[in-house]
């Protein structure tokens, strides 16, 4: 009974052959989309993303923040009215 974690000679060599078949295939898709065929390699690690430049602050109005404190005034006042009745 053969050992069939080991693989054959005929293994082998299939493997290569098949390696060998997908790196001119990678060559043709290269050539065909117009980009330099480049061997892919994998990265363990890779940098991480700079982090984005902040954002412009949006700037309110006078009149629109005392409309925003006015609501939320008038939420606080309601919320202390449903507690007294209670």
């Amino acid at each position: 009974m053969a050992n069939t974690s080991v693989p054959s000679v005929h293994q082998l060599s299939r493997a290569i052959k098949i390696a060998e078949q997908i790196q001119e295939l990678k060559a043709e898709m290269a050539n065909v989309l117009g980009k330099a065929a480049e061997p892919q390699t994998t990265r363990k690690y890779t940098k991480k993303a700079a982090p984005a430049a902040p954002s412009k602050k949006r700037v309110l109005s006078p009149e629109a923040r005392e409309k925003i404190a006015a609501a939320q005034r008038a939420r606080w006042a309601k919320q202390l009215k449903k507690g007294k009745k209670g």
